[in-house]
């Protein structure tokens, strides 16, 4: 399946743009995804943390994916 994953902070930088499609096999979870994006995208693996959102929602690891869904990277922000 071809997901749809929006891209936020530096997560833009890492990926050169705001969203990217990858291919994912049917059964991916959340934790299958960050995988499938850190073997692409290895400076990914260099944020000291960062979160998947799933349709508007923090996803738990087992999630399980569809194609339909909204899926956006939440790297560490911070502020004063």
């Amino acid at each position: 399946m071809l997901v749809n994953i929006l891209a936020f902070g530096i997560a833009k930088d890492i990926f050169g743009g705001s969203s990217i499609k990858l291919e994912l096999p049917e059964g991916a979870t959340a934790t299958s995804l960050k995988t499938a994006l850190e073997q692409k995208y290895p400076r990914l693996k260099q944020l000291a943390s960062y979160l998947l959102a799933v349709n508007n929602e923090y996803a738990d690891d087992e999630l399980l994916l569809s194609a339909t869904d909204e899926i956006a990277i939440i790297p560490p922000v911070s502020g004063g």
